[in-house]
């Protein structure tokens, strides 16, 4: 029989006495001094804005999870989380700008890998292997260490890449799209989460796409307000040819050591770049590109084009120009703005010459020079413009000038043609194929559809591109419940009761520079 725990009570003068007289041994007092510092480094701030998270996805399921995957050892210190690596790393980078890091793969341990899986997408296209998420995850403690040992032993083999195409949205192009198997997915992430905190205090404010925190209404606004503050400008549109298959390897390798020269980080990035693609069958080894599809693939492209665009453009070009510019890139997509056309014409003409130099081509067809400028700009023989001014395509929205509500000149986007047109050919093809589902689960993929296509293109200025899409599916959804049978034939007023019964969302500026005006300030 077990003796009853002893009540906790206020101890008496002896025992007061006691404890007075106790003291601290020099192990505990060294213990809580270092729980001290650890609490202290989770109220650091980052030192830039919006670089990463301070919160991992899946932050509060770690705890659930340490147990099977750290273990607790009585006594044992507790390691750093995710967050504060980073971090820690992240002010290192912060304040030497040129310093290259050469000890980075400690940094990927278990606890490390097991947060890359929680940011890896669960619900991906398999890979070679075929293997799911959840096929990974049945065994994932067992799966994630033998991935640990391989990567950290160099024994690691990247496998091939499937690679699929998938409709460009002008003609009949297609963009060919690579897809890595589920660990390969969890290992590039985990090198993501390493080098993303580095480069994300280097990247430049112009640079927008596949970044934490940042997105393509941000790039959107910011051409939005460069153009208005230039008043119209002389706009240099790029394309660059076939960016992810063209991306040179020598190039992309020398310009990843000015910053990472830790060998174990460089060696899964050579197996990655040197991993072979199947396609139809057939296995090939490009020599160059990278799989537009992989995960560490979009950092890769913004450390390539940081250097030979964003910075050439900033340290280089503009100390030359005679007027103001300005570069937005998402991406591979990219603009440039000049006040002046003889600054414009000028880099048009040294453009092909810089991305040459990094193996890169410019499209000869899809690269111009746009004039910019409102109707009422005056135009070389100093009368008012009479000519329609031009217009331009960015991040699937159409840039024209039209006038406001108060009657001035102001940049308008629309939703452009060719994404209109894809986005009702991908729902007349899903009503087709799913025409024979019950009207309730049609109504709510429907709904999903919508609903998603206004967050992305429902931006100030574009509600009747909204309405007109809207109005489009409601005709396509009526069209494919008529051809349900030979004879079913379905009225106005029929299809409006249904309606009624499975409605549509509405039209809706998601985002709107009115609604955040009107929002009070906090």
């Amino acid at each position: 029989m077990t003796n009853p725990r002893p009540a906790v009570g206020r101890p008496g003068p002896q025992g007061a006495k006691r404890q007075a007289q106790r003291r601290v041994a020099p192990s505990e007092g060294n213990e809580a001094r270092r729980e001290e510092r650890r609490t202290s480094e989770h109220s650091i701030v980052p030192l830039k804005q919006g670089n990463f998270s301070r919160e991992d996805p899946g932050e509060g399921r770690e705890c659930q999870v340490k147990d099977s995957l750290e273990g607790n050892m009585p006594g044992a210190q507790k390691p750093e989380n995710v967050s504060t690596r980073q971090q820690r790393i992240a002010e290192r980078a912060q304040r030497s700008p040129e310093l290259g890091f050469t000890s980075l793969a400690h940094l990927i341990d278990l606890d490390w890998l097991y947060q890359a899986y929680l940011r890896t997408r669960q619900d991906g296209a398999v890979g070679v292997d075929g293997q799911t998420a959840a096929d990974y995850e049945a065994h994932l403690l067992d799966n994630l260490k033998s991935l640990l040992d391989r990567a950290k032993s160099g024994t690691y083999q990247a496998p091939p890449v499937r690679r699929v195409h998938i409709p460009k949205g002008t003609g009949s192009e297609t963009r060919p799209i690579g897809i890595p198997t589920f660990e390969d997915k969890v290992l590039q992430r985990a090198v993501v989460m390493v080098l993303e905190t580095i480069y994300e205090q280097d990247f430049l404010d112009c640079s927008y796409g596949f970044r934490p925190r940042r997105s393509a209404h941000q790039a959107l606004d910011g051409l939005w307000q460069q153009t208005m503050k230039l008043g119209g400008c002389w706009l240099l549109e790029v394309d660059i040819r076939k960016f992810f298959d063209t991306l040179d390897h020598a190039h992309l390798r020398e310009l990843l050591r000015r910053r990472v020269r830790d060998g174990v980080l460089l060696r899964l990035i050579g197996k990655w770049l040197n991993a072979g693609v199947l396609e139809e069958g057939n296995l090939t080894f490009p020599e160059a590109g990278t799989p537009q599809g992989g995960v560490i693939s979009p950092l890769l492209a913004n450390v390539y084009l940081h250097y030979v665009l964003d910075m050439w453009f900033e340290r280089e070009v503009k100390p030359r120009l005679t007027g103001r510019a300005f570069l937005i890139r998402y991406a591979d997509d990219f603009v440039i703005g000049f006040a002046s056309e003889q600054d414009a014409r000028r880099v048009l003409g040294v453009l092909p010459k810089r991305f040459g130099k990094y193996g890169l081509t410019i499209h000869p067809d899809k690269t111009r020079l746009v004039a910019f400028r409102p109707p009422s700009r005056p135009n070389r023989a100093g009368t008012a413009g009479a000519g329609r001014p031009g217009t331009f395509d960015l991040l699937g929205f159409t840039h024209y000038w039209g006038l406001s509500r108060q009657g001035f000149w102001v940049v308008k986007r629309r939703t452009a043609s060719s994404r209109f047109h894809r986005a009702v050919k991908k729902i007349a093809w899903w009503l087709r194929i799913h025409r024979h589902e019950s009207v309730a689960a049609q109504h709510q993929t429907l709904w999903q559809k919508l609903r998603g296509h206004f967050a992305y293109y429902g931006i100030t200025g574009n509600y009747e591109g909204l309405s007109r899409f809207r109005y489009t599916v409601v005709r396509l959804w009526r069209k494919w419940l008529q051809r349900r049978k030979r004879c079913g034939f379905i009225s106005w007023a029929n299809f409006q009761r249904l309606l009624e019964r499975y409605p549509l969302p509405p039209a809706v500026v998601v985002h709107s520079v009115y609604r955040r005006a009107s929002e009070p300030l906090t």
